[in-house]
């Protein structure tokens, strides 16, 4: 009799060729959270190879990894959601339900052509002991983190930096830590460790294990996407976002005997999420969140999840242990990581973890569709091109306006557009409508501004720049390829997976991510309105009060725990001597920022604080 089981799973994955002294102990211990239910090892020749299983649905022996099939082994983080889709396509002749066996046979079958057929998020490892070849792999956008160590003997890699770190003695590459301090992340492939690169995202990489001489290729890029527009109409648009969105969030769905779960806010991102959602499933579990300290949007969420049955709960968040958890969040990254939001996102996956095992979310929306107000700014003027005297003139109006306090108001809007239009360079122009940590500061950052870093920043803006594209689609790619990759991604990875939680992203399906690049700017943003598209959609799905609502995210009350229950963290760590920082800021600069003698704003103040802070703690208790 032939039974079938439904495979799926998440993990941790690692690997090392031609290194075998380290204790394997302290590598499963360090991805247990990742994986959880099951810890193999292999070994072939120089090459070791290890899986920590998260099972989702089934602890099953036949979805047991490393996988082996003919002369390939593979090792596999991620869901590819269209697997079945595939069988039937290509006839593959599989002994089980997993996608991770149908990765094997679609690679025997395809080589590397493969991941153009795929839907998913990946970070895989394929082993062909034929050919004496490594394969890694990223999912378009690069949902699924994979880093790789390379000196001239040996190549490591894992799912998280503090797997590697934890059996390497590593060497700080400062030149990334510089890069940090303007951007709040570490930016593209680095890390803030020489010798270790992130595979970037839509990449594969082939490895040669006799010499460890590697090949990288690009597979898929956004910016390919932008440059071929489609013909279609408003409502032509308007019926495949649904029709794609749709299919993407039918192929995320598990079946009804498992816990699924959405979380739900105010937005029309997660409200047509679990409104699609609801008519596959009988069973959603949606989810809002509240803490103090933000708007709270409990009462529109509650509309939609009456308006279609859900399952819901309400979760109130306490921070009430913020200052005891705080240093364990930030490590969990293995890298210097500023984006504050990282903190709700642990308490919020620490909290529906207690309630189901995977949850979907709106990663990508804003990406794709120009839901940020920086997007509505840039459809209108058009800061890549202004004249050097038009610079100079908006430069010195700019020095004189008064401090903007409000992120959300109408002097800021028009407080940036001054600021963006009298940028000199690219890349100032880009940090400043996105980051914004240190910008109009730089001159207390040591030897921060000419880097390697921002030369290949530079670079990348300066080819952008040059494209036949709109300064909206310059932005928006721009976007997708730093912002989400290096930033967001990594900070619902680390928060979810800490929880041994399985986020997953429609936004970023296959579909969309093909399409909605294609489709006229004026479908995106259309006045001072913001994802345009995806309102009109909203109107056939959600109650009308949520329609126009603004985009708010987690509304970080990080202005009031900088003077509150973070203020002496902070001041320990930056008020101290011999702090890793004191090597790239001024210390008089951070010390009169510390103590408000600066005329600065308040959010630009907390986000300087935040941002130096996590460096130190990242070095004082990951590194030293």
């Amino acid at each position: 009799m032939y039974f079938i089981f439904i495979i799926t799973i998440m993990c941790g994955i690692f690997g090392t060729v031609n290194f075998i002294d380290f204790q394997r102990s302290v590598v499963e211990k360090s991805l247990l959270h990742r994986g959880p239910n099951e810890q193999n090892w292999f070994e072939a020749e120089n090459l070791i190879l290890f899986h920590a299983r998260l099972a989702i649905q089934d602890l099953s022996p036949m979805g047991r990894q490393p996988m082996h099939y003919k002369h390939y082994t593979i090792i596999f983080n991620g869901e590819i959601y269209n697997h079945g889709e595939i069988r039937k396509k290509h006839s593959l002749a599989c002994n089980s339900s997993s996608d991770t066996e149908t990765l094997l046979h679609l690679y025997e079958l395809l080589g590397m052509k493969m991941l153009n057929e795929i839907d998913g998020m990946f970070a895989l490892v394929i082993f062909d002991s034929a050919k004496k070849k490594l394969i890694f792999a990223r999912d378009r956008a690069g949902k699924k983190p994979l880093y790789v160590y390379t000196d001239n003997q040996k190549l490591v890699f894992a799912s998280e930096l503090n797997t590697i770190k934890a059996i390497l003695t590593l060497k700080i590459n400062n030149d990334t830590i510089k890069g940090y301090l303007r951007l709040g992340y570490c930016y593209s492939n680095t890390t803030p460790y020489c010798d270790i690169k992130e595979l970037e995202a839509g990449c594969y990489q082939i490895v040669d294990l006799k010499t460890l001489s590697s090949e990288n290729i690009k597979w898929w890029n956004i910016r390919e996407r932008y440059l071929l527009p489609t013909k279609d109409d408003f409502e032509t648009a308007l019926e495949k976002t649904n029709k794609y969105l749709s299919n993407a969030i039918n192929n995320r769905l598990l079946s009804s005997d498992l816990e699924v779960g959405s979380f739900l806010s105010g937005g029309i991102d997660s409200g047509l999420v679990t409104a699609i959602a609801s008519q596959y499933t009988s069973n959603l579990k949606t989810f809002t969140v509240s803490f103090d300290g933000a708007y709270d949007e409990a009462p529109l969420a509650k509309l939609v999840a009456q308006q279609y049955n859900t399952n819901h709960t309400e979760i109130a968040i306490s921070f009430d242990s913020l200052k005891n958890d705080i240093e364990s969040i930030i490590l969990s990254y293995g890298e210097p990581f500023a984006d504050s939001s990282a903190i709700p996102s642990y308490y919020v996956s620490r909290e529906a973890k207690k309630y189901l095992t995977v949850i979907l979310n709106g990663d990508g929306g804003d990406e794709l569709f120009g839901g940020y107000r920086r997007h509505v700014l840039f459809n209108q003027i058009d800061p890549w091109s202004s004249s050097e005297r038009t610079k100079s003139a908006l430069g010195s109006l700019h020095q004189i306006l008064p401090q903007n306090n409000s992120k959300k108001s109408l002097y800021n809007y028009f407080y940036r557009a001054i600021f963006l239009k009298s940028r000199n360079n690219l890349e100032d122009i880009y940090l400043a409508t996105t980051s914004d940590i240190f910008e109009g500061y730089q001159n207390h950052l040591i030897n921060g501004i000419n880097t390697d870093v921002f030369e290949t920043l530079r670079k990348n803006l300066s080819s952008l720049n040059n494209c036949s594209l709109s300064s909206l689609q310059k932005l928006m790619i721009a976007d997708f390829e730093n912002i989400l990759f290096g930033d967001l991604l990594l900070k619902m990875d680390i928060a979810t997976m800490q929880n041994s939680l399985e986020g997953r992203s429609p936004f970023l399906g296959k579909e969309l991510l093909n399409y909605i690049p294609t489709i006229k700017d004026s479908y995106k943003i259309k006045g001072t309105n913001s994802k345009f598209i995806l309102r009109t959609l909203a109107k056939n799905y959600l109650p009308p009060q949520l329609i126009n609502q603004p985009k708010r995210g987690f509304e970080i009350p990080l202005k009031k725990w900088v003077n509150s229950v973070l203020k002496e963290p902070i001041a320990d760590y930056i008020g101290s001597e011999n702090n890793f920082s004191d090597f790239f800021v001024d210390k008089k600069f951070m010390i009169d920022i510390l103590n408000n003698k600066i005329n600065i704003g308040d959010e630009k103040r907390a986000k300087i604080l935040w941002c130096v802070f996590c460096l130190n703690v990242w070095h004082k208790k990951v590194y030293c």
